[in-house]
């Protein structure tokens, strides 16, 4: 069951970390490059709206899984197990912050074509996931060299 647990954690970790690296990195240059806003801007709203319910639902499985290995440790838990936790809680708090205020702005204002107002949210988005990128990189790290 530990394992299983382990797995379930890095899996959603992986698909949160490398979801947001892929979409800051490669797909936004990309389309910000190529497309323009009326056709950008849909494409990025539908995208990050199917990413965010992967999340939602990886977000589940990580908090779920996290709390069930502090359950199995019990009085021993070790100091970056604790960190992860503060760090997620932040993470967690700024996926929220994305998903119900900056992407519904973006949903809203493509629904409207008034490309500059769903080019503002998606520059907030943008910025909130790379902060969420750095923290996931700095959780796996603290994961990793925290270990013994």
């Amino acid at each position: 069951m530990n394992r299983f647990l382990v797995l379930i954690h890095l899996a959603a970790v992986i698909v949160w970390i490398g979801g947001m690296f892929f979409a800051n990195f490669c797909l936004r240059p990309v389309a910000a490059a190529r497309l323009p806003p009326p056709q950008r801007l849909p494409l990025l709203a539908a995208v990050l709206g199917r990413f965010f319910v992967v999340v939602g639902w990886g977000l589940l499985l990580l908090w779920g899984s996290g709390l069930a290995r502090f359950s199995q440790v019990g009085a021993a838990i070790p100091w970056n197990w604790y960190a992860m936790v503060g760090i997620a809680t932040v993470m967690t708090i700024l996926f929220g912050l994305i998903v119900l205020r900056y992407h519904q702005r973006m949903v809203k204002a493509v629904a409207d074509e008034n490309w500059p107002a769903a080019g503002a949210a998606m520059n907030s988005i943008r910025k909130l996931v790379l902060t969420n990128l750095v923290l996931g990189f700095a959780t796996v790290a603290i994961a990793v060299l925290g270990s013994h």
